[in-house]
């Protein structure tokens, strides 16, 4: 009978036990994700005074309004485009530049500064760059456009240019830091995993592809979710390059929420009558 009952208060001290090393963690969560997920549900069910107060309850008439709006369903699409045109190229362009740096070829501590550059710049700082780069008079890349006889282009100003050119800005920000991630999976692999290999008679692209790149599966995936969250979140190099434009082109979902504007929909009310002045013999 004893044992029956320690058995029976075994697992409720285990779990409160867990509960225990759980808790910092989920107060963490609480403050930072819980409360913030609940205020942000809390928040689109009301109405909003003129210095943005939640003051009325509105229901679902937000959410209506919101799929209503053809603008809404504009800016999923090009922030689906945007996730596609910045996350593969960055994390492929990465992979080459580490897989080619691991081919011992000569002043890999130089390439690995100049690719690793990009990822101490701020967002303004290059984007203030590749504004001057797709300056439509005097930027580089007209320039060299010019130099081979392609008329003048206008990358920021084009609808089926501006969203490219705005992702390959993001590429150019993101990619040192993709390769940070991938050398340092690369230098996590065993040698001794790669010299057997090497043994057997797998060199090159079969080693990468046999080897490196199943090993790097992890640092894959972080980079996958990682990259596709800064996208989604992307907002200062489309508001200085772009402001959304031309023609809502480039507003992906976080910058058509900020420049989303209430709009007025009670009717124009008559000004009310003027009630006539009286008149008096000292001002008449």
């Amino acid at each position: 009978m004893q044992a029956r009952a320690i058995s029976q208060r075994g697992p409720t001290g285990e779990r409160r036990l867990a509960l225990l090393y759980l808790a910092p963690s989920l107060l963490i969560f609480a403050i930072f994700v819980f409360y913030p997920l609940g205020r942000t549900f809390y928040l689109s069910t009301m109405g909003t005074d003129i210095i943005g107060r939640a003051n009325k309850f509105v229901g679902l008439d937000n959410f209506t309004a919101m799929f209503s709006d053809p603008a809404f369903f504009k800016a999923i699409g090009t922030t689906a485009l945007f996730v596609l045109f910045t996350v593969v190229p960055a994390i492929l362009g990465a992979l080459a530049v580490v897989l080619l740096l691991e081919s011992r070829i000569s002043g890999q501590r130089m390439f690995r500064t100049v690719f690793a550059l990009p990822f101490a710049f701020s967002v303004a700082t290059a984007s203030v760059i590749f504004a001057l780069i797709y300056n439509p008079a005097v930027g580089m890349a007209n320039g060299i456009l010019s130099h081979i006889g392609v008329e003048r282009i206008g990358w920021l100003t084009e609808p089926d240019l501006a969203l490219i050119s705005v992702s390959i800005t993001t590429v150019w920000m993101t990619l040192g830091y993709n390769v940070l991630v991938l050398s340092a999976g690369v230098g996590a692999i065993p040698t001794e995993v790669v010299e057997a290999a090497r043994l057997d008679g797998a060199t090159g692209w079969r080693l990468h592809y046999r080897i490196t790149i199943p090993m790097l599966s992890p640092q894959l995936f972080f980079l996958i979710v990682i990259s596709t969250i800064h996208a989604l979140q992307s907002f200062g190099q489309i508001h200085i390059l772009t402001k959304g434009g031309p023609d809502g082109a480039t507003s992906t979902l976080v910058y058509w929420i900020y420049e989303k504007k209430p709009s007025a929909t009670a009717p124009p009310t008559s000004a009310p009558p003027v009630p006539p002045r009286s008149c008096c013999w000292s001002s008449c």
